[in-house]
């Protein structure tokens, strides 16, 4: 009994020590830490997770983790001049086309994010699929959170 015990001491002290950069099963995204993904580059493309046309697509519904994935990739983004960012959820919108839908239906909804920073003029809208993964980038006109 008391070498089960040591065994399982044993390994819950590995797992605890280690590294905070994971994979997210769900995602294959790479973890800063628990609360925010690390996103290595910035979207070259005016429409990503700007238009409901080319979300951001998060994943991590099957497992539960979809609207946590919504917040750990809008905390790895900051204001075009680094600034902290603040967000909210708007609500839900705008049916698009997935096969991972839950219920099995053709279609899944986004999640619109509404976000702001300090001295801004404007809040922009972030579309979110939390239903499909793909690589992170940040919006243009945002930059990545150091």
């Amino acid at each position: 009994m008391s070498k089960q015990l040591s065994t399982f001491g044993i390994l819950l002290f590995l797992l605890s020590c280690s590294s905070t950069k994971q994979i997210s099963k769900n995602t294959a995204q790479i973890l800063r830490d628990n609360n925010t993904f690390l996103i290595t580059e910035i979207s070259t493309d005016k429409t990503y997770g700007l238009s409901p046309k080319n979300p951001v697509e998060v994943g991590g519904s099957k497992n539960s983790e979809g609207p946590k994935n919504e917040r750990r990739y809008l905390n790895a983004l900051a204001g075009p001049n680094g600034e902290k960012i603040s967000y909210y959820r708007a609500g839900s919108c705008c049916a698009i086309k997935s096969d991972n839908n839950p219920f099995g239906f053709d279609s899944v909804m986004l999640d619109n994010y509404r976000v702001t920073w300090e001295n801004s003029k404007d809040t922009i809208s972030i579309y979110i699929n939390m239903y499909d993964s793909g690589k992170l980038k940040a919006p243009v006109g945002f930059t990545l959170k150091k």
